[in-house]
């Protein structure tokens, strides 16, 4: 897959757990539900930023969690645009062919804003899979967190 370009169908299993955090405005962003948030450090070290795949991210950066809704923010405007993004203990259904029941217990990153990942290098970890079904593997967020294995 790639980066996201619309809403992520995403599945909630039980009742979600959300917080409110601010948008960074340092550039023009859109933001769409489902795609992984994180603070990125170098850009700004207290507001959120949707993660793509061309971002760098670093061991000091936070994953905050799952976009709860879409958003879009214009570049140098005031930071007071908050955003509503899923955190632990959530857990979200994304569709995906990645994971089946035996990595039941893995880390789950994201290697774009639509497509999970193994793989830590440079990636935000989400969380540990929780289970597979019906073609979408459904993560249990361990967000906020900071990106170590990144």
């Amino acid at each position: 897959m790639a980066d996201l370009t619309f809403d992520n169908n995403i599945h909630l299993l039980g009742v979600p757990k959300s917080e409110k955090f601010f948008l960074d405005t340092s550039v023009a962003q859109t933001i769409y539900k489902g795609q992984p948030m994180i603070i990125d450090q170098d850009v700004d070290a207290l507001n959120a930023t949707g993660f793509l795949d061309a971002a760098v991210v670093a061991a000091t950066d936070v994953c905050l969690g799952i976009a709860a809704e879409g958003k879009t923010v214009a570049a140098a405007t005031a930071e007071t645009t908050e955003i509503e993004i899923y955190v632990s203990p959530s857990i979200i259904g994304f569709k995906s062919a990645v994971f089946d029941n035996a990595d039941l217990g893995k880390v789950v990153y994201m290697s774009d804003s639509g497509t999970l990942s193994e793989t830590a290098a440079d990636n935000p970890q989400i969380g540990i899979l929780h289970k597979v079904e019906d073609g979408y593997a459904y993560v249990q967020l361990t967000t906020p967190q900071i990106c170590a294995g990144a």
